[in-house]
Order: structure tokens, then C-alpha cells, then sequence
């Protein structure tokens, strides 16, 4: 029997897909370094269904791939070697919603901005955000550890979530935490799964945990003249007002995001460097604190200017600036990076990295954003119009060792928060110490004996 002959024993024909435009579609993610070769897409609609897929996997050893929003940038959702991609679309419900215990139960598929809605519709909060929050699933969050624009306030999508359901790659459900606040009773495997990819086992359920609604969320976009300044900035606010969110992009990404959205400048003066930060506006107190620390910055020469929303609707206007960063400099093709190095360290990384990368690329432009209050670099080498993208890729890739060399010398992260895939799996040493890859093989080996569950992703074969 061939794997397609089994699969249709599993699923009808409308949750089993082999049409090209379904196979190029549902068979990458944003990153599109890879191309998609997948043999078929299935839809599952529970739990049990998704086990005796994976049993069926075991049985005809054909590989399986999850596919959630596919908006990932390490292509940990692309199956370019005949796999079976299983998408969540169809998992895509919210099973509960408990007032008490501010928690919300439901399946992978769930799309991050109907969570968030659903926690401002009974006045509570969902935070974790992204750009990518209104495709972005649920499952697919937690299978990468999503961080986002307001980790320096509310931490990582691990922080958010107090159960899961998993199929292992054996075919087991295995129940995790039952959503409770403690529990010592041994190993978490809760943990094990967030971020480990579908390379483990696939989510099924999840709890997530909601908290209170933030007061009035004000935004505030400074200009500063170098990255000694923004540091200083970062530190003098943190201090003083404990921002939900702190951000931070240079003069060229405001230009580009202006050129393709249309979006006005934030005020007059050109910045070297810019800041975004966020916070909540909740009294007469607050509002003068953040207005005499911004004050304080000017007179240091830590700020050239500034501006602070006044309304809802310019908060986000301001958001804008930074969080269609991403989506803009796509018209470059951009090569990325998502780096991290401990907060304290980011000066003398970024004046590293930027002699580094203008070494290396004299001819190419080279931008940077990113989530400064939490140690976070997105690095982006932009692809001269005139060169053909298999060779712009390959050229950058080469200089991939002295980046990362930089980043194992300050024991960061080659992946902050886009996880490993494909694209950076064979960089994982720079990261991850010989003996620490060595228990993760071994794990992938308990949970998933027969590799079926999205092989060469983070870990080579």
C-alpha cells in the first residue's frame, strides 16, 4: 500500500490535498530559502485523529511536517523532501474559557489575534504579539517559544502557557500540567515541547493563561545619536516607569517603511538611531515621571526628539513604524538574522557586527531592528536589485561563521525567537555546547524513535 493509499484510508478527500497550488502553498513558511517538494497535506480535527496519523507514520515510515500560520523565518514549516504536511487549520477551536482561573483551552489552530481578541472581549489580556499575529497559530507559537514586541513586560509564549496535549512521535497522547499555577511533581515535560518545533510531537490543546488589561498603553518615539545613548535610555526608563515594551530601528528602516506604507516620519529631525517604547498611562503621576525621564535624556544629549501618542489610534500609527519594518523591506529580499546577546553586551556586539558585515558586504545594504529591551537583533542584509536571489543568499551565507563566531564569543543566540528549522540548523553548535546537542538527539530518540516527526529541523540526521 503506498502512503497515499494509507492516507485516504485516514482522511476524506476534502482533508486530503495533493493539488500544486495546495503543495506550494501549505509546504513552506515565510522564510522561502528552501523549496517546497511535499508528497501531500491532511487536515486533522482532533486529537485522536492526529494520534492515528502519527501511528500510520510509524507504520509506512513516511515523515510528517506541521504546518501551522506559516509565518516562520527559520523554515521549520517547509517540507521540501516528500513529507506529509499535517495543517491545523481545521483545529482551530476554542474549547473553554475559565473567568477564575483567566485561561483559555483550545486547539493548535487558533490564530494568535483571535486569542487576544477573546481576552479583551471579557476585559483580560492576551500579550504576546507580533506582526504576524493575525495569521500567526497558536500551536505554531509554542512549538517555536514566539517572542515578540512586549517580552521586556510579559516574557515569551513559554511564560503563557500552563498545559498542553501532545501527540509524541510514538503515537502517545500525553496530557501536561492540566493548566495548573504549581506543580513540583517531577519533570515538566510542558517545557520539553515549547520550542522544541514538532520535532518531539505535535500540540493538540493548550491552555493559555490571560492577565489584567493594561492601562491606557501610550507610545513614545525618540531620536538618539548613537547605540551608547540608546542603551543609556533604555536603562535611565526602565528605572523609572517599567516599560511593557522597548524597541528600537535606525534612520534607514523609517525611510523604507515610509516609502512603502506611506507613513509619515515621526517628527521632523532625522535620527541616527530611534526608540520605541511603550507603557501604561495610568495617572497624572505616571505621565510626569515618563515626561521629566525624557527630559532628563534630552538634557544628557541622550535624545535629539521626540513625540508621545495623545490617542489610541496614534499609538498605533507609531507601532507602525516598527512592526512594518518586516513586511516593507521584503520588496529587498532581505537575508535575516535574529540574534541575541545578553542587554549589557549589545554595544560592543553591534560595533563588532557592523565593522563585520561592512567588510564583508561593501556593495550590500544592511539594516537593523529590533527588540533592544530584551537583548533581541534582527539583522537584514538587503539584495542589490540587479542580483539573482540563489546567488544574493549564497554570498551572505558564507560570512554566516564569522556572525555567529561573533555571537558564540558573547555566548548569545543565533536564533532569539524565529527558532532553528532548516536555515539554522546547522549552525546550532554556535549556541548550544556539543554535550547539550547530544541530550537533544537523545530525547528526539525517547519521544520519537522512528523520526518521523519533522526530521532535519534543528537537528541534523
Amino acid at each position: 500500500m503506498t502512503t497515499l493509499e494509507a492516507l485516504s484510508q485516514l482522511f476524506s478527500d476534502k482533508h486530503l490535498l495533493t493539488d500544486a497550488d495546495s503543495l506550494l502553498h501549505y509546504g513552506r513558511d515565510w522564510s522561502r530559502v528552501h523549496q517546497p517538494d511535499p508528497l501531500a497535506i491532511v487536515f486533522p480535527e482532533s486529537t485522536e485523529q492526529v494520534q492515528a496519523l502519527v501511528k500510520l507514520a510509524n507504520e509506512h515510515q513516511f515523515a510528517l511536517v506541521p504546518s501551522g500560520g506559516r509565518t516562520g523565518l527559520s523554515g521549520g514549516a517547509i517540507a521540501s523532501n516528500q513529507e506529509v504536511v499535517v495543517s491545523f487549520d481545521r483545529m482551530n477551536k476554542v474549547l473553554e474559557f475559565n473567568a477564575i482561573d483567566r485561561s483559555v483551552r483550545c486547539q493548535p489552530g487558533v490564530i494568535t489575534a483571535q486569542l487576544q481578541q477573546l481576552a479583551e472581549d471579557n476585559d483580560l489580556f492576551y500579550p504576546v504579539d507580533f506582526a504576524s499575529s493575525g495569521s500567526s497559530q497558536i500551536g505554531g507559537n509554542i512549538a517555536t517559544n514566539a517572542g515578540g514586541i512586549k517580552v521586556i513586560g510579559y516574557g515569551l509564549t513559554r511564560n503563557w502557557v500552563s498545559g498542553l496535549t501532545v501527540v509524541t512521535g510514538e503515537g502517545k497522547i500525553l496530557e501536561l500540567n492540566h493548566g495548573l499555577f504549581k506543580n513540583a511533581t517531577g519533570y515538566d515535560l510542558r517545557h520539553l515541547f515549547i520550542g522544541s518545533e514538532g520535532t518531539l510531537g505535535f500540540i493538540t490543546e493548550a491552555t493559555m493563561q490571560l492577565t489584567k488589561t493594561p492601562q491606557n498603553l501610550t507610545v513614545m518615539v525618540l531620536g538618539v545619536p548613537d547605540v551608547s545613548s540608546l542603551m543609556k535610555v533604555f536603562e535611565t526608563f526602565r528605572n523609572a516607569i517599567n516599560p511593557t515594551a522597548f524597541e528600537s530601528f535606525i534612520q534607514r528602516t523609517v525611510d523604507i517603511v515610509h516609502q512603502e506604507k506611506g507613513l509619515p516620519k515621526p517628527f521632523e529631525t532625522d535620527a541616527p538611531f530611534y526608540i520605541l517604547l511603550e507603557f501604561e498611562n495610568d495617572s497624572e503621576a505616571r505621565e510626569n515621571k515618563v515626561l521629566e525621564t525624557f527630559e532628563y535624556c534630552a538634557e544628557q544629549g541622550w535624545v535629539l526628539d521626540g513625540v508621545m501618542s495623545q490617542s489610541e489610534q496614534q499609538a498605533r500609527d507609531l507601532w507602525r513604524l516598527r512592526e512594518d519594518i518586516s513586511e516593507s523591506i521584503n520588496a529587498f529580499t532581505p537575508y535575516k538574522n535574529d540574534l541575541s546577546v545578553r542587554m549589557s553586551e549589545i554595544p560592543a556586539f553591534l560595533e563588532q557586527l557592523e565593522a563585520l558585515v561592512s567588510a564583508r558586504y561593501p556593495d550590500f545594504e544592511v539594516v537593523w531592528y529590533g527588540h533592544i529591551g530584551d537583548g533581541n537583533l534582527h539583522l537584514n542584509i538587503l539584495k542589490p536589485a540587479d542580483m539573482p536571489a540563489e546567488e544574493f543568499f549564497k554570498a551572505c551565507a558564507t560570512v554566516n561563521h564569522e556572525v555567529f563566531g561573533l555571537v558564540k564569543a558573547m555566548r548569545g543566540s543565533i536564533s532569539a525567537e524565529h527558532g532553528v528549522g532548516l536555515i539554522k540548523r546547522d549552525y546550532l553548535n554556535y549556541s548550544r555546547e556539543e554535550d547539550e546537542v547530544a541530550y537533544m538527539r537523545a530525547m528526539k530518540a525517547v519521544f520519537d524513535p522512528n523520526n518521523v516527526m519533522n526530521p532535519g529541523k534543528m537537528l541534523t540526521a
